[in-house]
């Protein structure tokens, strides 16, 4: 395992040297698009006020995001009231499928899948901002050739494109840990998991749009995939703050999608993750110094512990 990681260290050490000498250029812009919409109950907050303080930080802002829905979590009265309070805010509502499911998993055919995705078209295609993008549970596209392009195909078939992320991340994992202490104590402080939370998004909006620049010589209209939670009902206010000091514009989610980079299909097994990580898979010389997946949580469990516990002692040093 500590070779793992130490490869990792290294790989990664290599490419953002790379990387250092194409970022900058060009305007930076950044849309926000967000996965699972729910009415979970969190610590805090009740699903309304986490939904209202979602939608207020992007009323603030100006901001159109796209909302890709996962039917099974809003398939009830409440999830309807959720998806209306978006919808009458003119955000993108998309497809992400109705059950989840792992695409890349051998037990789960094309066929099953593409019932799942038209399940889910049905609950939510009565919605004026509707919206024909199809997001792949874990970015996920099929496990070979033949289930990518089936399903490719039956995406095109029903008039749909694929709802491509560009900037990725874990999100869902910090998130998963700010549940568990305020679970355990609702007064915790938890800034340094916000802390934490915009270092590693700024870390991986600095990555992905470097590597847009390698891969396709220009940075490109960047949609940020985040997660309909806690951590960015508290937090995604801060988050916004510190990518427009970091010099991002953000802009519409409508308008991300429609440039051009969004219709490209590269042709990689297995198939999936952020759209320029699968550009850059086709690149021979950078294919070698990419993870896989690109983003998980073995990714940021050792450094979120690191971090708080270096949080804690320059906190600890203060106080003598």
């Amino acid at each position: 395992m500590v070779l793992y990681f130490n490869k990792i260290r290294i790989y990664s050490i290599i490419i953002i040297q790379l990387l250092l000498f194409v970022s900058g250029y060009g305007q930076k812009q950044i849309s926000i698009t967000i996965d699972d919409p729910n009415t979970y109950t969190t610590p805090l907050l009740s699903w309304q006020d986490r939904n209202n303080k979602i939608l207020n930080t992007l009323d603030k802002h100006n901001l159109k995001a796209a909302l890709f829905v996962c039917g099974m979590r809003v398939n009830d009265e409440n999830g309807k009231e959720l998806l209306i309070h978006w919808d009458k805010k003119n955000h993108l509502i998309c497809n992400h499928s109705f059950s989840h499911w792992f695409f890349n998993s051998k037990s789960i055919s094309t066929y099953l899948f593409a019932q799942d995705f038209l399940k889910n078209d049905s609950l939510i295609n009565g919605f004026k901002n509707y919206t024909k993008l199809f997001r792949f549970p874990y970015l996920k596209e099929g496990n070979n050739a033949e289930k990518r392009d089936s399903m490719r195909e039956i995406l095109s078939d029903n008039g749909y494109k694929n709802g491509y992320v560009t900037i990725d991340a874990s999100d869902w994992y910090i998130d998963s840990k700010i549940n568990e202490v305020l679970k355990n104590n609702p007064k915790a402080d938890v800034s340094v998991y916000k802390n934490y939370y915009i270092k590693h998004i700024l870390n991986r909006a600095h990555y992905y749009d470097s590597l847009s620049n390698l891969v396709l010589k220009k940075t490109i209209p960047h949609t940020l995939l985040i997660h309909h939670s806690l951590l960015n009902a508290l937090f995604l206010e801060d988050l916004i703050i510190a990518l427009k000091k970091e010099g991002w514009i953000f802009i519409d989610a409508k308008i991300s999608f429609s440039d051009n980079a969004y219709n490209l299909k590269p042709l990689i097994e297995p198939c999936g993750e952020s759209l320029i990580w699968q550009l850059a898979k086709l690149d021979s010389n950078l294919a070698k110094y990419l993870r896989y997946p690109a983003e998980d949580s073995r990714y940021e469990k050792e450094p979120l512990e690191e971090f708080i516990q270096k949080s804690i002692s320059t906190s600890n040093n203060k106080t003598k």
